[in-house]
């Protein structure tokens, strides 16, 4: 078998295990993320993981598939390291920065909800006070 195949191969199934392993992750912690972003809306965070890991499946894998080609020929065994270093470090990267653009927007989402419980008063006004001469 030709030593390009096999380091497509090997990029594949390790890009593509590692695309899964990042979205499993974010998704299963992200969930409790949502689900206090948006008050306790279980159904509503479950959709919403969905559709996030949904996008960084497409995002990530897209990348994966684009980042495959290579025009020079691997043609020893040091060619196959070389070229999947290479490749599975960029893939690496891209994951990474995916990973820190979802924690980062929902932490701003979260952020704004915070923000927006604490602007209102923990107990309803139930009336006024007259002040005091003293005061």
């Amino acid at each position: 078998m030709d030593r390009t195949v096999v380091a497509y191969v090997i990029y594949l199934l390790v890009s593509i295990s590692l695309t899964i392993w990042v979205a499993r992750t974010l998704s299963r912690n992200g969930r409790v993320f949502l689900a206090d972003v948006l008050h306790g809306d279980e159904k509503l965070a479950d959709a919403v993981n969905h559709l996030l890991v949904v996008g960084f499946y497409l995002v990530n894998l897209g990348f994966v598939a684009l980042y495959l080609s290579d025009d020079e020929t691997i043609t020893d065994t040091r060619g196959i390291f070389e070229v999947l270093s290479t490749k599975l470090g960029v893939v690496l990267l891209v994951l990474g920065v995916m990973h820190l653009g979802n924690v980062y927007v929902l932490n701003r989402i979260r952020r704004r909800g915070v923000m927006e419980r604490e602007q209102l008063p923990p107990v309803a006004p139930q009336g006024w006070a007259a002040p005091t001469a003293g005061a």
